[in-house]
């Protein structure tokens, strides 16, 4: 749910958008700068809001072009451009080593937690999950736009988008869990079984 809660302005903005263009991108910006404003009031650190930042960025400038030029063709692609530019920054931050989940998932894990090799490459792997998401949604959303489908279709396409990673990224932690639960009472049993025949061939 925590991971989610980054992606609020953006769901916002493809219902909102129903609407106006406009009025949905003010809603991305808006809800935007509020995650900001309540995170670093929860004492978060501001290299854990990467993509709190990129959504503002975004939609600042986003909405400055929809309220000056509100009959823009632009609006027929604002899926696409949002999508890819989310895919853009989800790449961006695998490619210098800090998956944007990282600074999410350290607010819900002990600090001894953050340099652990297991707990950063199961975020790789989810940031990976998204950016590989939101780079197929940006492409589909484009098809969409250019065969001239809609609104109808293009917020399912959307939805889906968010939706397919966020169930991956409940669910893969509690795989790898339950994969170390396994490796460790195996190793463990092969220990007191190796134990228990040393003792026998002492005997």
């Amino acid at each position: 749910m925590n991971y989610l809660r980054g992606f609020v302005p953006w769901i916002a903005f493809a219902v909102v958008s129903s609407f106006g263009w406009q009025w949905g991108a003010l809603a991305g910006l808006v809800l935007g700068l509020r995650l900001i404003v309540l995170a670093r009031k929860s004492g978060a650190a501001a290299d854990s809001l990467i993509l709190e930042r990129s959504t503002v960025l975004f939609f600042v400038v986003l909405t400055a072009v929809a309220f000056a030029r509100t009959n823009s063709g632009l609006q027929d692609y604002t899926g696409t451009l949002s999508t890819g530019w989310l895919a853009v920054t989800a790449w961006a931050t695998l490619a210098v080593k800090r998956p944007f989940t990282l600074g999410i998932a350290r607010r819900q894990v002990p600090a001894e937690m953050w340099h652990n090799p297991v707990f950063l490459r199961v975020n790789v792997v989810i940031t990976t999950a998204w950016a590989l998401a939101f780079t197929v949604t940006s492409g589909v959303l484009a098809a969409v736009s250019a065969a001239g489908l809609g609104h109808a279709v293009s917020i399912p396409v959307q939805i889906a988008g968010f939706a397919v990673p966020a169930v991956f990224t409940a669910r893969y932690p509690a795989r790898v869990r339950a994969r170390a639960t396994a490796a460790a009472t195996t190793a463990a049993t092969t220990t007191t079984t190796s134990d228990t025949t040393a003792d026998v061939e002492e005997i």
